[in-house]
């Protein structure tokens, strides 16, 4: 289950309970609560704004040692699942430099025949071309990993995403150990302004998040963009509370089985705990929030460093 939320996200829970008469279900999984089909005018006019340009690069991970998790010491905010601090070496890998947008996310829908997202559904039930740049959103882990494979990827394990974040060097944040703040991340935030404010009921599904590309100046060591904040990230992980207590030191892929799958990175509504890099979060791999979104990973080739395994 995901961590206490803190103060805002206490906000959030007694927000979503107090309106709940009103049809009100902000942060709230919407698969069971609206569901979207195209028009043929709207399927149309989707494979149109398919066209719209989409940012595809990958940056290069390279082999080696790393610090995953968390010590007391450093970071007084480590929750136990983060607990022990432990080296963790890994092959190189290649990541996305940019959480996976609506409009790629698009492209694989029409490409699989897939039903719109919920959050595609205004514009007169169309595909909004203002979010084309925006990251996908309202994607269960089955999603993400179908879209993945669809895209010749898959999704980055738990421990790769948490290296591409925060480097070798077990930093904090990904831009260092100072806080996080909102000219470095987008978090902490209401939703409250904009296209929701006279319409609050919009926020579960026109939620505050900004384009992939903002904070070029929270980028990670290898210049991952927006490992904090906007939306958590599904990784390919089962996710155990208790893991890094039996995890292996090279290539760790998670539990074997179990009932959650991984996700990291906090959402555009979470407080400065919840963005750090090491923080650790599960939930049904069935959800579908307004929060959570993710990018893929692939095996870097034998000549970007995929080497053999040294001794630590």
């Amino acid at each position: 289950m995901r961590h206490k939320r803190h103060f805002v996200a206490v906000v959030f829970f007694l927000l979503s309970v107090s309106v709940a008469g009103a049809g009100l279900v902000w942060g709230l999984d919407v698969a069971d609560v609206i569901t979207a089909e195209w028009t043929p005018a709207g399927k149309q006019l989707a494979a149109e704004r398919a066209k719209l340009p989409a940012k595809d690069e990958m940056v290069l991970v390279p082999a080696g040692w790393f610090l995953m998790g968390s010590t007391k010491q450093v970071d007084r905010n480590a929750y136990l699942t983060e607990l022990p601090q432990h080296r963790v070496y890994l092959d190189a890998f290649d990541i996305d430099k940019y959480e996976v947008t609506t409009v790629q996310y698009l492209r694989f829908v029409l490409a699989t025949d897939r039903p719109p997202l919920v959050d595609w559904r205004y514009d007169g039930g169309n595909f909004q071309e203002s979010m084309a740049s925006h990251p996908v959103m309202h994607v269960s882990w089955e999603d993400a990993d179908a879209y993945c494979q669809w895209a010749g990827k898959r999704l980055p394990t738990e421990a790769e995403w948490e290296k591409a974040a925060r480097g070798e060097d077990g930093r904090i944040y990904p831009w260092g150990n100072e806080m996080a703040g909102l000219t470095r991340s987008n978090y902490g935030r209401t939703g409250l302004s904009g296209p929701v404010r006279d319409r609050p009921e919009r926020l579960m599904l026109y939620p505050p998040i900004i384009s992939v590309d903002k904070y070029e100046n929270a980028v990670s060591p290898y210049g991952v963009y927006q490992m904090a904040g906007n939306v958590a990230e599904w990784v390919a992980d089962w996710y155990d509370s208790q893991y890094y207590k039996t995890a292996p030191d090279h290539n760790p892929k998670g539990p074997e089985k179990g009932t959650q799958r991984g996700f990291r990175g906090g959402g555009w509504m979470d407080s400065t705990p919840s963005v750090r890099a090491a923080q650790r979060n599960g939930t049904a791999p069935n959800t579908k929030m307004n929060w959570l979104g993710f990018r893929c990973a692939k095996d870097a080739p034998q000549e970007q460093g995929h080497t053999a395994q040294p001794h630590q």
